[in-house]
């Protein structure tokens, strides 16, 4: 069998090698000419644990290769960015791009599946203009929506062992899609339709969003309070029933800070908790890029000199690279915006180079640092000593004090 994907982004690259190791020839497509390259060298361009070992050995083995074109394949998946419109209205003007890339070298047989994040309809969207340009395929291709679960940093044994849900247009291609995903995946696979597929998904990182809300607006509440929200949640969750998560920064990534739109603009009079959970979380961002503008005004006040402040971490969760959606990226800008006065240090210890920040060492920052600002929970930091002279804002959670 060979399979396509297009897309060799943050989870179509991983689950491509990952198919690929399970023996499926696979062609990774992507428009980036850097990612193909680099994935022909068997280098990987993203942060994942292990995840180059495994590419280099399937590159090596002639399973994987990357290409910026689609080939004849036996299965098709697309796994591009489903971006904004307007006012965080879903694209999927990327998923349509990709789709008709491969319209051209669909042949009866095939499975074609839809990875991206999409709104709730979109794999019928899909299936219409498949027909409408290849009216000879109808009733003779396999046609699904199979979301990942997957945490990164731990994509090698979650794309494994995870449960998935395969929703097909209809049983036959339920069926098509679980015969190929049973080949690498131990998990169980779920069995439903597609529209409902994609509201699975859709939901389960809207349920986390408003998670998380609640613990991001507990941490505002306890500030004002005088309150440890750090002892006060772990204290709550001493109840055999209550499991609150931790705040923090905001909430970004590509999954969790962006499914829920997807939901509140299809219905918006609907989803008030979900639209509630979104305000939340992106306040909290922007109370956390006050706090630290309040905290820089205060020092010069009292010491009449620039602070040297230390922005630590730009990655939207903890040791990973990705900063997309990223709220420490967000209040770092805000920062910088505000506070043209201060010489701020940025830190990412998963990030090389930026194109747009310059990027300190961890350790060099925080000596030098008069405000130290922790935004994401990276384990280099959680080394750094607690100093009593510093001004330390920590919305993460590195001392819990």
């Amino acid at each position: 069998m060979k399979a396509c994907f297009m897309g060799l982004g943050y989870i179509g690259l991983p689950t491509a090698i990952i198919a690929a190791k399970h023996g499926i020839n696979v062609l990774g497509v992507d428009i980036n000419p850097g990612v193909v390259e680099m994935t022909n060298q068997g280098k990987l361009h993203i942060i994942e644990p292990g995840m180059e070992e495994y590419l280099q050995e399937v590159v090596n083995a002639g399973l994987l290769k990357a290409s910026t074109t689609p080939e004849i394949s036996d299965a098709y998946f697309m796994v591009v960015p489903t971006p904004f419109k307007g006012n965080h209205e879903p694209d999927i003007s990327y998923v349509e791009a990709a789709t008709r890339s491969v319209l051209p070298y669909l042949k009866e047989g095939d499975l074609y599946v839809i990875e991206s994040t999409s709104p709730v309809g979109t794999t019928e969207k899909m299936q219409s203009l498949i027909f409408s340009e290849r009216p000879e395929l109808k009733d003779k291709i396999y046609i699904a929506y199979c979301p990942e679960r997957v945490l990164p940093g731990n994509v090698i044994y979650e794309l494994v062992h995870n449960d998935r849900v395969i929703g097909g247009i209809n049983e036959e291609s339920t069926e098509k899609a679980i015969q190929f995903y049973g080949r690498f995946v131990q998990g169980t696979l779920h069995k439903t339709n597609s529209k409902t597929a994609e509201m699975c998904k859709l939901t389960e990182n809207s349920s986390r969003d408003v998670q998380i809300a609640f613990a991001n607006e507990l941490s505002l509440i306890c500030d004002k309070a005088g309150i440890n929200v750090w002892e006060l949640i772990e204290l709550a969750n001493k109840h055999p029933r209550v499991n609150i998560l931790q705040p923090g920064a905001g909430v970004g990534g590509h999954c969790i800070a962006v499914d829920p739109y997807f939901i509140t603009a299809e219905f918006p009079y609907e989803s008030q908790l979900i639209s509630k959970a979104r305000e939340i979380n992106n306040y909290k961002s922007f109370w956390c890029a006050e706090k630290v503008q309040n905290a820089i005004l205060r020092f010069e006040l009292e010491h009449h000199r620039k602070p040297v402040v230390a922005m630590m971490g730009l990655a939207f969760k903890p040791n990973i690279d990705d900063l997309r959606e990223s709220p420490a990226k967000y209040i770092t800008t805000k920062v910088m915006q505000a506070c043209n006065n201060a010489d701020i240090l940025i830190v990412e210890p998963n990030v090389k180079e930026h194109k747009v920040f310059k990027l300190t060492d961890y350790k060099e920052a925080y000596e030098k640092a008069d405000i130290v600002v922790f935004l994401t929970a990276h384990e280099p930091f959680k080394e750094l000593p607690y100093t009593k002279g510093k001004v330390i804002l920590d919305f993460c959670g590195i001392y819990k004090r």
